[in-house]
C-alpha cells in the first residue's frame, strides 16, 4: 500500500493504523505539512481536529504515518440562492 499525498485542505481519519497515540480515531482537516526531519514514513502536519458537526474543536501538530491515514471524502458545498438585500432610498443632506 503507498501512502497518500497529504495536502493542505484534506480531511484524514487518523486510528491506530496512522499511530498507536490515535487509539480513539479523530477526524482532521491539514493546515499544512511541516518540513520537519522525522523517520522514514512518518509525517508531521498542523491541522485542525475536527467534531461530528465539521466545524474545527482544537488546532493540532500530530506525527503519523500516512500510509495509516485514510482520506475523508467530504460532500461539495454546493452555494444555496442568495436572497436579495433589502434596499431603502438613502437620504443625503439635512
Amino acid at each position: 500500500m503507498t501512502a497518500p499525498k497529504v495536502r493542505s485542505g484534506d480531511v484524514l481519519l487518523l486510528s491506530r493504523a496512522a499511530s498507536p497515540q490515535f487509539f480513539r480515531p479523530i477526524t482532521v482537516r491539514v493546515i499544512r505539512v511541516l518540513d520537519r526531519a522525522t523517520y522514514d514514513g512518518w509525517l508531521w502536519i498542523d491541522a485542525y481536529q475536527l467534531g461530528r458537526d465539521g466545524l474545527a474543536l482544537a488546532r493540532r501538530s500530530l506525527y503519523f504515518m500516512p500510509e495509516g491515514a485514510q482520506l475523508v471524502v467530504t460532500p461539495a458545498v454546493v452555494p444555496g440562492r442568495r436572497r436579495p438585500v433589502g434596499r431603502t432610498p438613502v437620504r443625503v443632506g439635512g
